[in-house]
């Protein structure tokens, strides 16, 4: 099972989930970390799904290419990415869009602020990524 321990990025993550969760509160915004540092074999099963699994792609990464899947020493978690999502009454908003007046999909105002949030504190997001597939609950480390 992935883990959500804060404890399993590397030292330069910690650092920044914890400025994100400052500023985040701050902007009033509760935000939940739920994914920081993953197995090789979860990893291999999220490539799968899409692929050889029913169900859309989650991931271009396969094991051991997440930064997911970093550790200090085999077996030390030393993740250089988490996935977070912020929470309205403590319930997740998955959704990255919603529907504006003009009937036109944009982007969720508090997902902006998150990812707006995210550069400031000096880490890239999924949503940065070249092509076609964006994942906005994901931020890492951008010198790795």
């Amino acid at each position: 099972m992935a883990s959500r321990r804060i404890e399993d990025l590397s030292p330069f993550m910690q650092e920044k989930a914890k400025r994100m969760l400052q500023l985040c509160q701050v902007a009033e915004i509760d935000y939940l970390i739920y994914c920081t540092w993953r197995s090789r074999g979860e990893q291999a099963y999220l490539y799968r799904i899409g692929r050889e699994l029913p169900g859309k792609i989650v991931t271009n990464a396969k094991a051991g290419e997440s930064k997911h899947n970093y550790e200090n020493f085999p077996g030390l978690p030393a993740s250089e990415a988490w996935d977070g999502v912020p929470l309205i009454k403590g319930k997740p908003l998955w959704s990255l869009y919603i529907m504006d007046t003009t009937n036109r999909r944009v982007i969720h105002p508090i997902w902006e602020k998150v990812i707006e949030i995210g550069h400031e504190v000096g880490l890239k997001s999924g949503m940065d990524f070249k092509g076609k597939f964006k994942e906005s609950a994901h931020f890492e480390n951008p010198n790795v």
